[in-house]
C-alpha cells in the first residue's frame, strides 16, 4: 500500500515502547507503526545489544520521532502528566475494547518471549490487554493499541449503519430530492409555485433515453 493517507490527530500525545525487545524485526516494525500513527517518541529499556543495527525500520522513523534507549528502568524519564500503560495479558488488565485511553499516555511492550518486569508493572498506572486466544507478535500487538487509540479518539464521524454507506431504512435520495424543493418553494413567490415532479433527475432521463433508443431501433429493423 503506497501514497499519504490524512488522518485526524487527537488531542495530547502518546509514546510507545518496548522492554528487553530482543529481535530487530520486531524493533523496526514497532517504530515503523509507531511514525506512522502519530507517535511523539519511541523508547526502548534494556534492549538487546544487537539491535543497535537493526535496519527493518524502512521510513527511517528515527530522522522524524525522538527515540530514547534507556539502559534500565530506573533511567527513564516520562513527561509530566504521562501516564505508563502496560500492554500485558494480566487478570487486572482492561481489555482494549473498553479501555479508556489517557489523553497523555506511554504504552510499553514486554519481550518477545516474556512479560513485562515486576519493576515495570510497579510503574505502570494502568493495564491494557488484546482479547485473542493467545499472544500476537509484539510489533502486531503494538499496531493495535496504536490504531485502537486513533479510532476512539480520533473525532472520526461514527461508521455507517450500511456497508452502502447510507442508512438501512428510508430513501436518502428521495429526502435530499424533497429538502431541495422545499428550499426552492420558499424562494419562489407562492403564485409560481408548482407541485413536485416525480419524475427522476435530467441526467438519469437522459441515460434512460439513450438506453431505450438502440432497443427501438432494433424493433423497427424488418
Amino acid at each position: 500500500m503506497s501514497g499519504n493517507i490524512t488522518t485526524t490527530r487527537p488531542r495530547g500525545y502518546f509514546a510507545i515502547g518496548a522492554e528487553r525487545i530482543s529481535k530487530p524485526g520486531n524493533l523496526g516494525n514497532l517504530v515503523r507503526s509507531a511514525h506512522a500513527f502519530g507517535a511523539s517518541f519511541f523508547f526502548t529499556v534494556d534492549a538487546h545489544y544487537r539491535l543497535r543495527g537493526a535496519q527493518s525500520d524502512t521510513s527511517k522513523a528515527g530522522e522524524h520521532i525522538p527515540y530514547y534507549g534507556w539502559e534500565s528502568i530506573d533511567d527513564m524519564q516520562m513527561p509530566g502528566g504521562c501516564e505508563l500503560v502496560g500492554i500485558e495479558l494480566l487478570d487486572e488488565a482492561v481489555d482494549l475494547p473498553s479501555f479508556h485511553h489517557p489523553k497523555r499516555a506511554a504504552y510499553v511492550l514486554g519481550p518477545e518471549a516474556g512479560s513485562l518486569s515486576p519493576e515495570m508493572r510497579d510503574r505502570c498506572t494502568s493495564f491494557v490487554r488484546i482479547p485473542t486466544a493467545f499472544c500476537v507478535n509484539i510489533a502486531m500487538a503494538g499496531a493495535i493499541v496504536m490504531y485502537d487509540r486513533i479510532k476512539t479518539l480520533g473525532n472520526y464521524p461514527p461508521r455507517p449503519v450500511s456497508s452502502i454507506g447510507m442508512p438501512e431504512t428510508g430513501n436518502a435520495p428521495d429526502e435530499a430530492y424533497a429538502a431541495s424543493y422545499a428550499a426552492s418553494r420558499m424562494k419562489t413567490p407562492a403564485s409560481e409555485q408548482r407541485p413536485p415532479s416525480h419524475q427522476p433527475p435530467r441526467t438519469q432521463r437522459e441515460r434512460a433515453a439513450r438506453v431505450r433508443a438502440p432497443r427501438s431501433a432494433a424493433r423497427e429493423r424488418p
